[in-house]
């Protein structure tokens, strides 16, 4: 059995956050071969199912980098948060930086999960992240938190840096970023790679092959367990770097044509 891990934002989504028809019916095609089909991302799973093509698979789904583990059924597998403790310390050296922090939780991302802010302007970020309370998080009742975002203005990159820095080596964390301007913070446990890993032990199941789609620095910790790693026409060159195939974009259908052109997995 094949396992075929495909990330969203950037690799299987268009620029219009589309699941194309072409990559619908590709992905059709390969669950009637018998491949194990995984949609492996960043994205919260309110984010994942809201996404109409998706809404019509059936395959797992493992969110915020390897946080949260869901199986074809919508099952809970399996979890992984960052203790108060340590969202408290590393909260705090955020804020000092003077970055846009963003809060994934088990009740929602606070003040918002990504994919809703791409298109906000600069001054209604700043404005969101000045404006929210905080400690209000911490009053939440059964509160889980499965990851931080670090997120700065396009022209602040160097931050980027400094916030890797700041934080490398002091907790027990995972860092990556999804796009060029943010820090993705999750449990050490979190991990693409290891989310893949993880699922094949849990379900008993034996991957002749891994093959791995991404375009983010996040994808790096997946492409590290593939035996197959493709990275998108459009992911940064550090990504491309890593991968074993290069395909076409996001918007030419890459996914499918690498499926069907440069894997041959189609007939």
């Amino acid at each position: 059995m094949k396992c075929i891990s495909i990330d969203l934002d950037g690799t299987l989504l268009n620029s219009s956050h589309e699941i194309t028809e072409e990559s619908v019916k590709v992905l059709n095609e390969l669950q009637a071969q018998g491949h194990c089909l995984i949609l492996n991302t960043g994205r919260a799973f309110a984010d994942v199912i809201k996404l109409e093509a998706v809404k019509k698979m059936k395959m797992p789904i493992f969110c915020i980098n390897g946080s949260v583990l869901f199986s074809a059924d919508r099952e809970l597998l399996f979890e992984a948060t960052l203790s108060i403790d340590v969202y408290k310390d590393i909260f705090s050296i955020l804020k000092e930086m003077n970055v846009g922090i963003l809060v994934y939780t088990n009740h929602g991302g606070l003040p918002s999960t990504l994919p809703p802010l791409h298109d906000k302007s600069r001054q209604e970020l700043d404005q969101l992240f000045h404006e929210f309370n905080y400690d209000q998080i911490l009053e939440i009742e059964d509160l889980k938190i499965y990851k931080l975002i670090a997120l700065v203005h396009p022209d602040q990159l160097e931050k980027i840096d400094e916030v890797k820095k700041a934080l490398d080596g002091k907790f027990p964390i995972s860092m990556a970023s999804s796009h060029p301007n943010n820090v993705e913070i999750t449990s050490n446990e979190a991990h693409k790679g290891k989310a893949l890993l993880r699922y094949q032990e849990m379900m008993n199941l034996n991957f002749d092959e891994i093959i791995a789609f991404g375009d983010g620095g996040n994808d790096i910790a997946q492409f590290e367990v593939a035996t197959t790693a493709v990275a998108m026409a459009n992911a940064p060159m550090q990504v491309q770097q890593a991968a074993d195939v290069i395909t076409k974009s996001n918007d030419e259908d890459g996914f499918a044509y690498a499926v069907r052109r440069l894997l041959g997995l189609l007939d």
